[in-house]
């Protein structure tokens, strides 16, 4: 982990939502914390519907200073004058995703739980690696990204790492001194204020 006192905060948005109510509840959620970055992980595979989504949250996001990458789709991210990507594939995908956005771009790969899949796409470009579920989840065949995961890659390895999916306090506790990145997005959505629940997990961090 770098020499900051603790992991920033990699905000991740819902699945679905309506960007006319949700640019607010976004706003109001920048404009309480310090947010790094902001990732579109959007379940439609419908274009104008992600570019509507992508403008309405970009907006927000610049305004802020806060970089915006899109999850999965590398050509569109380009298109939309997004920061970067986050491909869910490891390193299959980060070459081409480099090749085609350009070295100034940000390329994040989901990397599950596997240590080698991280290196590869480390040294195929990525920017950070992501692993998780950092918490414990039924989801899926319920593996879990492990605490000796994260600590063996912030004692070997430089490329920044981000912990994600199905956090809790008492997870974030324990990973924050392992971890350059929280990423963050189910665990505040439902709330009726996120701006609250993300500062309650903050706080966690100690």
């Amino acid at each position: 982990m770098s020499d900051q006192e603790q992991p920033q905060i990699y905000l991740i948005t819902p699945p679905e939502f309506d960007p006319a109510t949700f640019s607010d509840r976004l706003a109001a959620t920048l404009d309480a914390h310090e947010i790094a970055c902001l990732r579109l992980s959007l379940a439609t595979h419908d274009e104008d519907r992600i570019a509507r989504i992508a403008d309405a949250c970009r907006e927000v996001a610049h305004a802020r200073d806060v970089a915006i990458v899109l999850e999965r789709h590398i050509a569109l991210a380009d298109r939309l004058g997004l920061d970067g990507v986050h491909l869910p594939d490891g390193a299959r995908s980060v070459r081409k995703a480099r090749a085609a956005l350009g070295a100034d771009a940000i390329v994040g790969a989901f990397c599950a739980q596997s240590s080698h899949e991280g290196l590869s796409a480390g040294e195929a470009g990525a920017d950070y690696i992501a692993f998780g579920p950092a918490g414990a989840s039924a989801l899926g065949g319920g593996e879990q990204a492990d605490t000796e995961l994260f600590q063996w890659w912030t004692d070997v390895v430089e490329i920044p790492v981000v912990a994600e999916g199905a956090l809790t306090a008492p997870r974030i506790t324990e990973l924050s001194p392992l971890t350059d990145f929280f990423g963050i997005g189910d665990e505040i959505w439902g709330h009726d204020d996120p701006a609250a629940a993300l500062g309650a997990l903050i706080r966690a961090m100690g």
